[in-house]
C-alpha cells in the first residue's frame, strides 16, 4: 500500500468519527445542563415521586412565562386598588348619610321648636283675651247716679238710625249720639270722635267700667266711638245698615278708653 493511500483512508475515517462523537458530546451536555438546573431548582423540596434522586430519570423542568407572572402581579395590584376605592366609597356614602340625618334632626328640632313657640304664644293670646273678657264681665255691676241716666237714655235710643252728622233726636251719628247722652246729665263732650278720645282720663280698654268711651282708631285720631254699658257689651250709632245698637265687645275689641264720670 503506497502512502498516499494510506493517507487517503485515515482522512476518511476522521470525517466520518466526528459525527457520532459530537452528537454523543451534545446530548451530554444537554442532559448535564437540565441535571444540574433541576438539582439548582430542587435543593430545598421535598423528595417527590419524579425527583431524580429517587427515581433516576431526567426531571422536567417547568416553562417560567415572565408576562404572565406580570399580568398577574397587575391584576392583584388592580383589585386591591379597586378594593381600597369602594371602602372610600362607602365611608363617603356612610359620612353623607350621617349628616343628611342630622340635618334633618336639627330642621325637626327647629320646626318643633317654632311649633312650641306659636303654641305658647296662642296660649297667652287666648289668656289675654280670656282675662280681658272675664274683667269686662265683672265690670257689669249695675250703674247708678249719672251713669245710670246715661246708660238708661243710650238705650232709649236703640233702633233709630244712622245719619253722618245728626245729632238727635230722630237719627244720630256715633259722637253725635254720645255727646246727646252725657248732655242730659250736664256734662258737655267735643262734638267729634277724635276730640272726644282725648276729653276724659285714659283707661284700659280691659278694665272699662258702665259709663265709659270707648274708641277705634288712635287717640286724637279715632274714627268711631261707643259707650260701655257693661256684661261685656257697648251701645253705638255703628252705621247706615244697623243704626243705634247694642254689640258686644269682644266680636269688635276698641283700641282704647276714657273715663268721663
Amino acid at each position: 500500500m503506497s502512502l498516499q493511500t494510506s493517507h487517503i483512508r485515515r482522512r476518511r475515517r476522521a470525517s466520518q468519527s466526528p459525527n457520532w462523537v459530537r452528537r454523543a458530546g451534545v446530548a451530554g451536555g444537554v442532559i448535564g445542563t437540565l441535571a444540574l438546573t433541576g438539582m439548582s431548582s430542587s435543593a430545598n423540596a421535598e423528595p417527590s415521586a419524579t425527583d431524580p434522586a429517587t427515581t433516576g430519570s431526567i426531571p422536567v423542568i417547568p416553562a417560567l412565562s415572565t408576562t404572565a407572572t406580570a399580568a398577574q402581579a397587575a391584576d392583584a395590584i388592580d383589585e386591591t386598588v379597586v378594593e381600597q376605592q369602594l371602602d372610600a366609597a362607602r365611608a363617603q356614602a356612610r359620612t353623607a348619610a350621617m349628616k343628611a340625618a342630622q340635618k334633618k334632626k336639627a330642621a325637626a328640632d327647629a320646626r318643633a321648636r317654632a311649633a312650641a313657640k306659636a303654641a305658647k304664644a296662642r296660649g297667652t293670646a287666648t289668656a289675654s283675651r280670656s282675662a280681658g273678657r272675664t274683667a269686662l264681665a265683672a265690670s257689669s255691676s249695675t250703674a247708678t247716679g249719672s251713669v245710670a241716666s246715661v246708660i238708661g237714655f243710650l238705650k232709649a235710643q236703640v233702633g233709630k238710625p244712622y245719619v253722618y252728622g245728626a245729632t238727635g233726636p230722630s237719627a244720630y251719628d256715633c259722637s253725635g249720639l254720645t255727646q246727646a247722652a252725657f248732655r242730659t246729665i250736664g256734662v258737655e263732650l267735643p262734638r267729634t270722635s277724635q276730640a272726644q278720645s282725648t276729653f276724659g282720663t285714659p283707661v284700659s280698654v280691659s278694665a272699662v267700667q258702665p259709663g265709659d268711651l270707648v274708641f277705634w282708631g288712635g287717640v286724637g285720631s279715632a274714627y268711631h266711638v261707643a259707650v260701655y254699658i257693661g256684661g261685656g257689651q257697648y251701645l253705638d250709632a255703628a252705621n247706615p245698615s244697623k243704626g243705634v245698637v247694642i254689640q258686644q265687645m269682644s266680636n269688635y275689641m276698641p283700641t282704647s278708653a276714657v273715663r268721663v264720670l
